[in-house]
């Protein structure tokens, strides 16, 4: 059976200190970058600790449920003895 020769992948030279965007850029551009960046960061913390709050939300609900499901086998059981 025939193989394939492997390729090598490459790999990049580094990481780069500056994204290219910002490159030759002023503070001022710089600072406003940032700022998106935080802002859009801030969204996205939001959203997941919204996401975290009806996750736990449900949770509760869902080990509610199997408690009353648990609690009512256990009637039937009892009362079959």
């Amino acid at each position: 059976m025939a193989q394939r020769p492997r390729e090598k992948v490459k790999r990049p030279a580094g990481r780069l200190k500056e994204p290219p965007s910002a490159a030759g850029s002023g503070p001022d551009t710089r600072v406003k970058t940032l700022e998106q960046e935080r802002d859009r960061l801030k969204g996205e913390l939001e959203a997941a600790r919204q996401r975290i709050a009806a996750l736990e939300e449900s949770r509760s609900l869902v080990a509610s449920r199997i408690d009353w499901v648990i609690e009512s086998l256990s009637s039937v059981v009892d009362r079959s003895d």
